[in-house]
């Protein structure tokens, strides 16, 4: 059996994380085999490769055409058998959201969900990449492969993954129509990794907004995931969130996975 560690992380600027220190110090420490960024905000003649270069990694990128805008990220140690970058779809495609890596019995995507913007401008394009991303994983669950995603999903699915459910409701991130997406996934076959393990826990946050402090009060959301297909969960030996690690508002969440065979 191989064992890959497989960690997602709205970097939320990577150049600032790499001038740092932060994100080569949690590679170095957590050494996982495969990780998705998202929000680089950047492009790879932007960057320091060295930070992951020098501890094996090999980079994927999809950087956003707006220049400092959205973007993802694909670190791996142990090498896909393909790497494919977007949906298809040039209206998501452009802002640089999600790379998709083929592994021996299982795709593992990164993807990061748009933000429903400021009084939900952006609401009707978030529904639309929801729609077209749950299509997606469906079409190749249905190939007869099983599925990882994790990224920024940009929603609290329940009042347990908010600090102050009453103050999150009045915004989005947490409106009806955006967790009912996840309850679809759900529906579809999907877990949401975390809480296979810890169905009750409060309190387990992976995004603090930076206004009074709120990352040391802890009064945080979930909104970063590693949910898969549900015939990939028995592989699935460890779910967890690292707050600890600093260089984002967001910090790392993963699983420890576990896959016959050499990945």
């Amino acid at each position: 059996m191989t064992t890959l560690t497989i960690c997602s992380w709205n970097i939320n600027g990577l150049r600032a994380t790499l001038k740092t220190g932060d994100l080569h110090r949690w590679l170095e420490i957590s050494a996982p085999d495969v990780v998705g960024m998202q929000e680089v905000k950047g492009t790879p003649d932007q960057c320091d490769a060295s930070a992951w270069e020098e501890l094996g990694y090999t980079a994927t990128w999809h950087p956003a055409e707006r220049p400092g805008y959205s973007g993802a990220l694909l670190l791996t140690k142990v090498p896909p058998v393909a790497v494919v970058t977007g949906l298809g779809i040039d209206e998501f495609d452009r802002e640089g959201r999600v790379i998709q890596a083929e592994y021996p019995g299982v795709t593992v995507l990164t993807a990061y969900f748009p933000n429903g913007g400021n009084k939900g401008v952006r609401l009707d394009y978030k529904y639309a990449f929801y729609a077209a991303f749950i299509e997606h994983i469906d079409r190749i669950v249905a190939s007869g492969r099983e599925v990882l995603f994790m990224g920024d999903l940009n929603v609290a699915h329940t009042e347990l993954d908010v600090a102050r459910p009453e103050e999150a409701i009045k915004g989005t991130g947490f409106l009806p129509a955006e967790r009912a997406w996840l309850d679809r996934l759900v529906q579809h076959g999907y877990v949401d990794t975390f809480r296979a393990f810890r169905p009750d826990q409060r309190d387990a946050y992976s995004y603090w907004d930076a206004w009074r402090d709120r990352r040391a009060r802890n009064i945080g959301w979930r909104i970063d995931y590693v949910w898969v297909s549900r015939g990939l969960l028995p592989a699935v030996k460890r779910a967890f969130i690292q707050p600890e690690i600093m260089g984002s508002d967001h910090c790392p969440v993963g699983v420890e996975l576990e896959l016959p065979g050499q990945a």
